[in-house]
């Protein structure tokens, strides 16, 4: 059974195995033993405060198969992007330039790097192994971090926010950030997101241009590639979106990917989730459809993938190996959503 769970400061081997394979881009997730280390430790320090509002906590999950102890997924949730660092996207404008003399009336597209997303909640670090990418189990890893979120609302903002992988090519080439990027850095795309990872976005953010950038005015490949997903992260792409997720309005100001938008009270695993008590049944019926389910824990939260024949309004059956994976017994509460 795979099991979603706060990473541990003993999951460090397994965390680097992942990371080293996750996607050029995916920044918050470096193929670095010590920025991971620092990650899973923020994270375990974020769990075990009291928290009454968002602030600079970031909270680290990772995809455990309870059989094997091997690591086969992470993901992540930062409390308030820019709590500490300005948190830069491109924002999608129009500018209008017109004549009257002439009669001519342009709208042009236009970018402007700005900080309007500080202060939301951030999804980052979405990995898994990619035999897992097109399975239910991928929506465990990306969703079981809102069920969490919807288990503890004061720790989180009412806006929630991600940035998605932008394209790049299969020699880690990105067409918008050799358009604009890389004028301003004697750096290719690989190596600008590299030092991302190990050191910060922003210090690279603040030399990047501050006034509007005129997108008529780009390279053609870049102008295509804005808003264009990469396609090791079109998954987390696709689950946001049929979560409720919105996009259009920024951009990622490095290689031009989505950055997608929604209100807490909009997303689907939180809206649509409900908690129910649990039933313990040594063989409980198999019905139709498959749910995440997760415990209302904190430190210990768990969150996992069951098929169940479960009536609304009734409490839920668990067979024993699902209620000891959830850590709860009968009479408890879990929080159940449908794939």
């Amino acid at each position: 059974m795979l099991v979603m769970r706060p990473a541990q400061m003993a999951d460090l081997g397994e965390v680097q195995r992942l990371a080293a394979d996750s996607p050029i881009g995916v920044t918050s997730l470096p193929d670095d033993a010590g920025r991971l280390s620092d990650k899973i430790a923020a994270s375990e320090a974020s769990f075990a405060a009291e928290v009454s509002f968002n602030g600079e906590e970031s909270y680290f999950f990772v995809l455990e198969d309870s059989q094997t102890a091997k690591l086969v997924g992470c993901s992540a949730i930062v409390a308030s992007a820019g709590y500490s660092e300005p948190f830069y996207s491109f924002r999608n404008e129009t500018f209008v330039h017109a004549s009257r003399e002439l009669k001519i009336h342009n709208k042009i597209h236009v970018l402007s790097q700005c900080h309007d997303l500080t202060g939301n909640s951030l999804l980052t670090s979405f990995y898994v192994l990619p035999e897992l990418v097109n399975s239910a189990w991928a929506e465990l890893n990306s969703r079981g971090r809102l069920m969490f979120m919807a288990n503890h609302p004061e720790r989180f903002a009412d806006s929630v926010v991600t940035e998605i992988v932008g394209y790049s090519d299969e020699n880690g080439d990105s067409p918008f950030w050799d358009a604009i990027g890389r004028n301003f850095f004697d750096l290719n795309y690989a190596e600008a997101e590299r030092l991302c990872g190990l050191k910060s976005r922003t210090f690279l953010a603040e030399l990047m241009p501050h006034y509007p950038i005129y997108v008529p005015l780009l390279p053609d490949a870049a102008q295509e590639a804005m808003g264009q997903v990469h396609p090791r992260a079109q998954i987390t792409f696709d689950i946001l979106m049929r979560e409720g997720f919105e996009t259009d309005h920024y951009i990622d100001i490095f290689d031009g990917g989505p950055t997608l938008h929604a209100r807490v009270s909009g997303i689907r695993s939180i809206a649509q989730s409900r908690v129910v008590p649990v039933k313990l049944d040594d063989n409980p019926i198999k019905g139709g459809r498959q749910y995440l389910v997760a415990n209302g824990q904190l430190q210990d939260y768990r969150a996992v993938l069951l098929e169940l024949d479960w009536v609304p309004g009734k409490p839920v059956n668990l067979s024993l190996e699902a209620a000891e994976a959830l850590g709860v017994g009968e009479g408890a509460s879990v929080r159940l959503v449908a794939v």
